[in-house]
């Protein structure tokens, strides 16, 4: 059974787009959905911690955001040092400024 403390869900409106970020942690990885608008599965890929960097493998290929994607699973891997798997349904392009939201707020809630 999930407890509060293991999930955690944000909404991100930024410039006027709506994301929902989804995170459920375990003592070993997480599983994150990112999704904008509606919430659907989109591309997912799967990491695991090992040196020197994480191995990563495409589970459903992104129709695009596929460096984000990327991004996100390795730094996730990285820092809970287990297996992480990312699933992003975006589909207009990231800019710059996006991205760096998101990531610091997938960050945030990774790092409580």
């Amino acid at each position: 059974m999930v407890t509060e403390s293991c999930y955690r869900q944000i909404s991100c409106d930024i410039d006027n787009r709506k994301f929902m970020v989804q995170v459920l942690r375990f003592d070993n990885g997480s599983f994150v959905s990112i999704t904008e608008g509606q919430e659907k599965i989109g591309g997912m890929l799967a990491s695991i911690a090992t040196e020197p960097v994480p191995s990563t493998t495409t589970i459903i290929p992104p129709k695009s955001e596929s460096i984000f994607l990327k991004m996100m699973s390795d730094y996730l891997s990285s820092i809970t040092k287990g297996i992480n798997i990312v699933s992003a349904f975006i589909p207009q392009e990231l800019d710059t400024k996006t991205t760096k939201i998101l990531m610091t707020k997938i960050k945030e809630i990774i790092e409580k």
